[in-house]
């Protein structure tokens, strides 16, 4: 499959790594030059380097592209699409379930594009076999010619026919191990998919269908032909963001952050306190000299004649002259009272001394912290930054991508394989599948003449279509 040595010789298939979106398939040829707008490459360049390399561009271009060996994987994003294709998260899944291994014999109708094709080709290996069949006569060649190229002819057996017509032929009869049919119409071809699986044990099947209306037809189909153990799935994708940050830092580094934090935040409040209470200070001081202004232009003045009236303002009240001679009243105004309180201080009145403020001592830090290599003594690489170590995060995101298909899976357990094994349900099922064959065969009551089809009952009634969906087919559920 491909080539299996370490350097790229002419003729061998390569992947060319563009970009994670851009990725193409590409023949060495002699003389042959490759143009993108990542620059250009000519093949004899490529020629002889190792799988993997990185490649820049010639002559003196900046561009540069990576070339990978082939992989199912990677010959899945680059292939040249004829038709709707798996992807990797279905045809992991398929093969899993289908138990595909090595030596396995398996049969897929519909090859399509090839990508399903090269990964069953890979599981199965040398000692294996893969009969894919392809109704389109010209994707059936441009498919046989891409198996011959990759060294695959001799596991991978493609032929042209239609299988919902014609079966999957006589040769090959009872000795599958595992069908995968990717048909519009899949549950014509369950009848002759059931022929040619092995009776000798327990055999799968998968319908790969786009329409649940699909699947309830084929269900229908594979609970007539007598398959149990049928259930459905629907893979979706949840990207998983992965991304490169600094490391946290160790339990040591983060202590001595906070400690230095708490350092400042004190600092902090001590000059605010001191501040605030030489402020204080400084306006009691005005306070004092503008009352002593107040009381010394007062001394002055001892002889003025007291006012007899007052402006009638807001705030001021008239005299009121007293008939015996006593002295009047004055109103008691803002300017006398602040005369008063400042004639009325308590003597014993000691302010209170504005304290020094608290001295602040940095911790040393340790030279043990400090590396030793770095001349300008920054801290050491333990300490997260943009130059020091990295750790690696994982974060799903929210959006899931969309649905492709559905996978209708089913197993076929022979009579006499269950009953050794004592599955008596799997028997009783297998029991009334040939007894509805053998009354199809017969042709009496009902049944219709070169069909093979019959209206007979069942010996044993078959679940319905909506209670195996319902209760074995829901969407989104994980496979054991």
């Amino acid at each position: 499959m491909w080539s299996s040595k370490r350097t790229i010789s002419a003729g061998d298939t390569v992947i060319v790594w563009m970009t994670r979106d851009s990725i193409e398939p590409l023949v060495i040829t002699p003389d042959a030059v490759l143009h993108n707008k990542f620059g250009i490459y000519p093949h004899n360049d490529l020629i002889g380097l190792p799988y993997g390399a990185k490649v820049q561009s010639k002559p003196g271009g900046r561009g540069f592209v990576y070339v990978l060996r082939p992989t199912p994987e990677l010959w899945t994003l680059a292939l040249p699409h004829r038709t709707q294709i798996l992807y990797l998260a279905d045809i992991s899944f398929v093969v899993n379930w289908l138990n595909i291994g090595k030596g396995k014999r398996v049969v897929e109708a519909g090859t399509g594009s090839g990508s399903f094709s090269h990964s069953v080709a890979r599981s199965i290996g040398d000692t294996g076999n893969l009969f894919t069949f392809e109704f389109h006569e010209q994707r059936a060649m441009k498919a046989k010619a891409e198996f011959a190229a990759h060294g695959l002819d001799r596991i991978v057996r493609l032929q042209h026919r239609n299988v919902c017509k014609d079966g999957f032929g006589e040769d090959i009869e009872n000795s599958i191990d595992a069908v995968f049919l990717d048909l519009p119409a899949p549950w014509e071809a369950i009848p002759h998919a059931k022929k040619v699986l092995r009776k000798d044990a327990v055999a799968r099947i998968c319908c790969f269908s786009p329409c649940i209306e699909q699947v309830i037809r084929t269900v229908s189909a594979l609970n007539d032909a007598g398959f149990t153990e049928i259930t459905m799935y629907e893979t979706l994708l949840r990207p998983i963001e992965v991304s490169a940050v600094p490391k946290l830092p160790s339990i040591e580094d983060a202590t001595e952050r906070l400690k230095q934090a708490e350092i400042k935040r004190e600092d902090k409040r001590q000059k605010q306190i001191k501040a605030n209470r030489e402020k204080e200070a400084r306006d009691k001081a005005k306070q004092e000299k503008d009352a002593a202004a107040v009381v010394g232009e007062k001394r002055k003045h001892p002889d003025s004649e007291p006012t007899t009236e007052l402006d009638n303002t807001e705030g001021s009240l008239p005299v009121v002259d007293d008939a015996e001679g006593v002295e009047p009243k004055r109103a008691k105004t803002q300017e006398s009272s602040l005369v008063d309180n400042i004639m009325h201080v308590d003597p014993s009145f000691n302010p209170t001394p504005v304290p020094e403020p608290l001295p602040i001592t940095l911790p040393v830090i340790n030279s043990a912290s400090v590396d030793s290599s770095n001349k300008n003594g920054t801290p050491s690489s333990s300490s997260p930054g943009p130059g020091g170590p990295k750790m690696s995060v994982s974060k799903a995101l929210s959006e899931v991508r969309g649905h492709t298909s559905y996978l209708t899976f089913a197993c076929l357990v022979p009579y006499g394989y269950a009953m050794k094994n004592g599955d008596s349900t799997s028997a009783a099922a297998s029991k009334s599948s040939a007894d509805v064959e053998n009354t199809a065969s017969v042709g009496e009551g009902g049944g219709e003449a070169g069909n093979g089809k019959s209206t007979a009952p069942s010996a044993v009634s078959a679940p319905s279509t909506t209670e195996t969906i319902t209760e074995n087919a829901e969407p989104g559920k994980k496979a054991d």
